[in-house]
């Protein structure tokens, strides 16, 4: 896979896949029209949490695309200071929540646009403003203040329109899954049959699919990624954290079990997952697994690297 701000940086080149955080504020339409489809990998939104901090970590919050490649190489190598990340968690997962449900709206409803706090229809100028953030105020981007009470028609991201079958996604795997040793196979299997026969792919016969699936993940033959770093037991949540987390996956759920999602097979593989990662946080709530609120108000990382070249 070829990040998408490499095409962004490096130039436009044939990869299989293109990994894409868009339109999230880490993301960027970097690949312009190379995309022929969409598959959407959901992430269990507590494990997202986490994740995502490490990344930042990785790269020393970097803030340009040319700071974040250099520091490349540390990814996926070790668990931040646990510290830090308790500290990140605190000033922003309230928010990333948000950003975790509507970015899935955004793909599953063909790149309509919403407001990501509010997940009301938006118009096009607040969603350009959405795209680029860092350039207003929060109290700036509030649905309130940029569209009030206007009656909005639906508008779909024209982006959309330079994938040849669209934003929506043709397949919706669980990464989770895909690395289980169990269920595992089958998704990687899925995953093959959704590129096999595309236009430039050249994918291994079906029979050896299995045996690359086990040196990747079993055997650990590629590049390192989340399931490589150490334990992350004790990066965990406080009580509201998980509450507010409940609290939209039961969003997503009764949305896409209902119509018009009802009779569309990947809706419903996203609602059985969904369902899934609900469950493992009732669990971690039942069981009084969470933390009391950090007073520490800022992050770390920005000085770790500080003086590198």
């Amino acid at each position: 896979a070829k990040d998408e701000w490499d095409f962004k940086f490096l130039g436009m080149s044939n990869h299989p896949f293109i990994k894409a955080n868009y339109p999230h504020h880490e993301g960027i339409w970097g690949w312009e029209d190379a995309g022929d489809q969409v598959i959407m990998v959901v992430r269990n939104i507590k494990r997202t949490m986490v994740e995502y901090h490490d990344i930042l970590w990785d790269i020393g919050y970097a803030k340009t695309w040319e700071e974040a490649f250099a520091l490349v190489p540390n990814l996926y190598r070790e668990r931040p200071p646990l510290e830090d990340f308790l500290a990140w968690r605190d000033e922003r997962v309230f928010d990333e929540i948000d950003w975790y449900g509507w970015f899935i709206d955004y793909y599953m409803e063909g790149g309509l646009m919403r407001d990501m706090f509010t997940n009301k229809i938006t118009t096009p100028e607040h969603w350009n403003m959405l795209m680029v953030p860092t350039g207003y105020e929060m109290e700036q981007l509030s649905y309130d203040v940029v569209v009030g009470n206007k009656n909005v028609e639906p508008s779909y991201d024209p982006n959309c329109a330079l994938i040849t079958n669209g934003c929506e996604p043709v397949k919706v795997i669980s990464a989770e899954r895909l690395v289980d040793h169990d269920r595992g196979p089958a998704i990687g299997l899925e995953i093959a049959a959704a590129i096999d026969g595309k236009e430039g792919m050249d994918v291994i016969s079906p029979e050896a699919r299995h045996c690359i699936w086990r040196e990747l993940i079993i055997n650990k033959k590629g590049f390192k990624t989340f399931i490589d770093r150490p334990s992350e037991k004790d990066f965990t949540f406080v009580k509201s954290h998980l509450e507010k987390m409940v609290k939209e996956l039961d969003r997503l759920i009764y949305k896409y079990s209902n119509v018009p999602f009802t009779t569309k097979p990947n809706a419903q593989v996203l609602v059985d997952i969904l369902k899934e990662h609900r469950g493992l946080i009732i669990e971690d709530i039942t069981a009084g697994r969470f933390r009391r609120q950090m007073k520490q108000r800022s992050s770390l990382a920005p000085n770790r690297f500080e003086g590198i070249n």
